[in-house]
Order: C-alpha cells, then structure tokens, then sequence
C-alpha cells in the first residue's frame, strides 16, 4: 500500500513539474501546427497577447523591431492573438496572419487566438498567470501584456500594455536574460 501512495505522490509531483516549465507547453500556431515550446530551450521568449483593433496594436512595429534586433542573439517573440479585451480581435486566424504582415512586416511566430483570462484560458497562459512566480500572477488585464522567459524556461518578467516593447525596462531585463549562462 506504501508503495501505491508512493507512486501516486510521485506521478503527481511529476505532473506538475511538468507544467511549472514555459518548454514542457505546446500550442498552435497561426497556421494549425502544434509547436513544442521545448524548440524554445536556450532562447529568451517574449510572450505578448495581441489584437488587430486596440488602442495598443501599433506596438507590433515596436516588436518587429525587437525581433529584428535581438533574433540573432537569442530572442523569439511569440504573439498570441485574443478577442477577450474589448472584441477587439474578432477576425479568424487567417486574417490575423494577414493583417499583422501586410501592416506591420511580422515575422515573428504568431499563434492561433485563444483565451487569454478566465476559467477557459489556453494552458499557456494558465501556466503564465498561474504558475509562474507570484510577482508576475494575476489575470492579464488587457491586450499586449508582456511576458519574459528565460533560456531555462522560467518567467522572469511581465510588463503592462502601456509599456512600449523598447522600452528601457524591457530591454535591461533582455539583455541580462540573453547574456545569462543556463
């Protein structure tokens, strides 16, 4: 009977050690493919949920940017569109994808749009506002909220939409992040 317990408590804790990593998630990107965060090990992840509607959506400049800069040394940008602030993102993948291009050059991986807040969001940010460490828990207030991830997988930083993707902050924290040994 010890044993059982033993093997239980032990499925469990790998379970949710499992989930309290960025690289043991998946998810879909804009195109239907399921991507395995673990391609992710040893790179900084930027995750930020977006919307092609919102007061904030100029910051895909900003990101592409960001991206263009920092690819080479490191960065990946991942843009999770979402429809949960305002209907503010309420085209299909497809036009997503297309608008993001045509208006801002976005080369950066985008995602299919999921749920971002609330009992049904997707098990990213599940793990992002949920099992990350406490200063950066709590449902994501708007679009274009930022998360940074280090090369182990671990979220290290979350800033607010009105927090432009060059900004001072984001780009000391990107440069302790890549310049990090694992």
């Amino acid at each position: 009977m010890k044993i059982f317990f033993l093997i239980l408590f032990l499925s469990f804790n790998l379970e949710a050690q499992m989930t309290n990593n960025f690289h043991n998630l998946k998810a879909n990107s804009i195109k239907g493919e399921e991507i395995d965060f673990s391609e992710y090990r040893n790179k900084v992840v930027m995750v930020i949920n977006t919307a092609s509607k919102c007061g904030f959506t100029s910051q895909y400049e900003g990101l592409e940017e960001l991206y263009k800069e920092y690819n080479d040394r490191g960065l990946v940008i991942l843009g999770f569109p979402s429809n949960d602030f305002g209907n503010q993102e309420p085209a299909d993948n497809q036009e997503i994808a297309k608008f993001c291009k045509l208006n801002f050059g976005v080369s950066f991986p985008m995602f299919e749009k999921i749920i971002v807040k609330g009992e049904a969001k997707h098990p990213v940010y599940k793990f992002l506002t949920e099992s990350s460490p406490e200063m950066y828990q709590g449902e994501v207030g708007w679009n274009f909220v930022k998360f940074l991830i280090d090369k182990n997988g671990n979220v290290r930083g979350r800033f607010s939409s009105m927090t432009k993707p060059d900004s001072k902050k984001i780009i000391k924290l990107l440069n302790e992040l890549i310049n990090e040994n694992n």
